[in-house]
C-alpha cells in the first residue's frame, strides 16, 4: 500500500488514501485553539493493516505542528493517545481524566 493522508476542511475530516481509493477517514471540529476527533472509520478490508495509525499518527502531527489541543472523543483516537506516552502534552490537563488519560505522574495510568 501507499498510503497518503488529506485534510479535507470543507467536510471536517482528514482522509486515507491508497492511490485514489479512500481507506478511511477521522472527524473532527475545529475551533481556533483546538480539534476535537470525534470518530474514526477504516473500510473493512484495510482494518488491521496500519491504516488507521498512519491516518491518526498524520492528524496529531499536524495538530501538533498547528498548536493545537486535542480532545479525543473517538476512542481510537484516545487509544492511540494513551499507547503513544509523548502525545499526552496535546490533551489539555484538565480534560485528561475525563478522557481516561492521566498519566502516573498525575495519579492515574493510561487508559488501554
Amino acid at each position: 500500500m501507499n498510503l497518503t493522508v488529506r485534510d479535507n476542511p470543507a467536510a471536517s475530516q482528514y482522509e486515507v488514501f491508497d492511490g485514489d481509493r479512500r481507506l478511511g477517514l477521522v472527524q473532527y471540529r475545529r475551533a481556533p485553539d483546538r480539534i476535537s476527533f470525534i470518530h474514526t472509520e477504516i473500510e473493512p478490508e484495510a482494518q488491521g493493516r496500519g491504516v488507521a495509525s498512519t491516518l491518526i499518527g498524520f492528524a496529531l502531527a499536524e495538530a501538533a505542528e498547528a498548536g493545537l489541543a486535542v480532545l479525543p472523543f473517538c476512542p481510537f483516537v484516545r487509544r492511540y493517545i494513551a499507547e503513544r506516552s509523548e502525545l499526552l502534552e496535546l490533551v489539555p490537563p484538565d480534560r485528561r481524566a475525563a478522557f481516561g488519560l492521566e498519566s502516573a505522574e498525575e495519579g492515574g495510568t493510561p487508559a488501554s
